[in-house]
């Protein structure tokens, strides 16, 4: 199908005007390139505007280096700015974890870097304010979420206020957007004015500190400490996250303040889960699933080649790992989307000009929590754990995998689809009956090989994190022995039906907790598993998590103990050292650490006399998958040396 340059939002007056638009009601600021695809914040939150009858205009990666014509040139809205800093924290997309500022961003074309300033929802919001001080301004997506309260910046190293605060902004709407938006756009088109806005749930307010506000039915209110407190007292702010977290996570949450300098932060509790209906009707709106033409002759978007031809099956996940900021934006409870809807979009892609059979993805935040609730509701009702799944399972939480199985083999069934691929983790651990006991052992198997015969492409990750308990257990992940059994029904099913495949498991450096010695048992138990390490990173603290708090304070917020965490470069680059133990540049340090630490044991599995990783204790070898590939190799040089004698 041929598009129209109307098809999508409009970003210059000329494109406002082949609309006919004498003016517009929203005029909303992105740190990301404009991508009209269901998978991209600031797409989705024009098109749902744009559903309830409203004029949007979209002005994408505003430059704040000239004279900021970019923020003038579509005027003023009838209605309000929005500003987001995109689909990405700006400081992630910015920075890596030792603080250098990336070589790409890939939510701009070519990778460019550049296009999107640090702290991007607080330089536009600021901007639109000074420029329209009149107009009101509306902040939301993840930056704005995950720094709705005070939270601790690892980029500023600094405990920041509220971003409403630093802002300036009149409203920020936190987590998925489509209902609060809702229910902000019915009361605007009514007359209401925006600053009477203060009770849409899910939104946050700044207000002065003797304003008084309505007592609202059936909602009840709790007052954390205030930033100065939060300020002066390191164990004080790790209490306060108890509190946030909590509400942020339940169904019935109450109503939070905080006190900041002569004002008070009001945050109203979240709508509830999206139903089937809602989330189906935000993925089916008008999308023409592509960047803007404007883009054409910059280079491609890097984040939307990733997920041209993937498929969003839900939202939301209940895993609420200590270092992962999902829950806090998406919730820890699932809005899956009706198999109907997804076909029907599966069928959308499958029949674009450029498909060539492939499904990149079928996934979410987790690809295996699909259409997995509570099985009686009066018990979520009443929850208020951050996770469902640690320390142990809820014997409430449906976990069947029979759902999803069906849904790849309807989407296998499609003739246009060669092949779908689960690119989304996958949490191995809920495919472990002896950790999973809700489930059928035999439908967890048969959802496993469904996976492996059909939707791999010669790597399977999974993500254990770490093989320490204690530091597994602060991460919110289940006993690393679990990973263990995974692993054996892995190979069992691998060798079965001969797939050669490999599995590939991610690991966290530096996460509060682990000491270096953690780190040199990972590498050990890693080795006699068979596995040479590729897939990890170090631990970078994100606003909105325990771990971050625990990295600032030196507590853990729900027991308020002491906790270490790694925070000198010289201690994050030992432990990090320790994935790459088959680098010859590291031998010699790990045999120094090792000997200083009195681990002879783990020396000898490490570094064995005759040098050689590839056997470990028990003689085993590393993955199939990685010696047919070294096997091939080495047949593929006999030959070339036969052929050279032969000439």
């Amino acid at each position: 199908m041929m598009h129209k340059l109307s098809d999508w939002l409009p970003t210059t007056n000329k494109e406002v005007k082949l609309r006919k638009w004498e003016e517009l009601d929203v005029i909303l600021f992105s740190g990301d390139a404009y991508v009209d695809h269901p998978s991209f914040g600031p797409a989705v939150i024009g098109r749902i505007l744009e559903s309830y009858g409203l004029r949007v205009a979209i002005v994408p990666q505003p430059s704040v280096h000239d004279n900021l014509q970019d923020f003038e040139k579509l005027g003023k809205p009838r209605l309000f700015f929005a500003a987001t800093g995109g689909c990405m924290d700006p400081m992630v997309s910015n920075y890596t974890a030792s603080k250098r500022r990336r070589d790409k961003d890939a939510y701009t074309p070519n990778g460019d870097k550049g296009f999107r300033p640090d702290y991007a929802t607080s330089v536009y919001s600021k901007i639109l304010k000074e420029k329209f001080p009149d107009v009101p301004v509306l902040i939301g997506g993840i930056e704005a979420s995950l720094r709705r309260v005070t939270h601790y910046d690892y980029w500023s190293d600094k405990l920041l206020p509220s971003i409403l605060e630093t802002s300036k902004a009149d409203m920020l709407v936190y987590g998925m957007g489509e209902q609060p938006l809702r229910e902000i756009v019915t009361l605007l088109q009514k007359g209401v004015p925006f600053s009477s806005l203060k009770n849409i749930k899910q939104t946050a307010v700044m207000l002065d500190k003797e304003e008084k506000v309505p007592v609202i039915k059936d909602w009840e209110d709790v007052q954390i400490a205030s930033h100065e407190d939060c300020l002066a007292d390191k164990k004080t702010f790790a209490s306060n996250f108890k509190v946030i977290e909590q509400e942020s996570n339940k169904l019935k949450a109450r109503r939070i303040f905080q006190g900041i300098g002569d004002k008070k932060l009001v945050i109203n509790p979240p709508f509830p889960t999206m139903t089937e209906d809602e989330i189906d009707a935000s993925f089916e709106l008008p999308y023409t699933r592509m960047p803007h033409p404007k883009y054409n002759k910059r280079g491609p978007i890097p984040a939307y080649e990733m997920i041209k031809f993937s498929i969003n099956i839900h939202r939301g996940c209940f895993g609420g790992c200590s270092f992962c900021t999902i829950s806090a934006h998406q919730g820890k409870f699932i809005a899956s989307r009706s198999q109907e809807s997804i076909l029907k979009e599966v069928d959308t892609v499958a029949n674009m000009p450029d498909f060539k059979g492939y499904l990149s993805d079928i996934g979410g935040p987790s690809a295996n929590m699909y259409k997995m609730k509570g099985k009686v509701q009066e018990i979520c009702d009443r929850c208020v754990a951050p996770s469902c799944i640690s320390p142990v399972i809820c014997s409430n939480l449906d976990t069947s995998h029979k759902p999803l199985t069906k849904l790849y083999q309807a989407v296998d069934s499609h003739p246009k689809v060669k092949k779908s691929f689960i690119g989304s983790g996958i949490r191995h651990d809920m495919l472990v009956p002896e950790f999973n006991k809700n489930a059928d052992p035999k439908e967890l198997d048969d959802y496993t090989e469904e996976v492996m015969t059909k939707h791999v492409s010669g790597r399977l990750k999974v993500a254990p994190e770490h093989t320490s308990d204690p530091v597994l257990k602060l991460m919110r992940k289940p006993s690393f022995s679990y990973f263990h059994k995974f692993k054996e029904r892995f190979d069992r099913i691998n060798i079965k039906k001969k797939l050669n495949l490999q599995l590939i498991p991610y690991f966290i450096s530096n996460h509060p907790a682990c000491e270096v010695e953690d780190m040199a048992n990972l590498a050990a138990e890693t080795k006699n598993m068979g596995f040479q390490l590729e897939q990890v990173q170090g631990f970078t603290p994100t606003p909105m998590t325990v771990a971050t708090v625990i990295y600032y304070s030196g507590y853990h917020p729900y027991t308020l103990k002491p906790t270490r965490t790694p925070k000198t470069r010289k201690e994050k680059e030992e432990q990090h050292r320790f994935f790459f133990w088959y680098k010859k540049e590291n031998k010699a340090w790990i045999k120094n650490t090792l000997s200083k630490l009195n681990r002879k044991d783990l020396l000898d599995v490490l570094l064995p006399e005759n040098n050689s990783w590839r056997k470990n204790k028990a003689g085993k070898t590393r993955n199939t998958f990685d010696e047919t590939i070294t096997h091939k190799k080495s047949s593929r040089r006999k030959n070339k040396y036969k052929k050279r004698r032969k000439r």
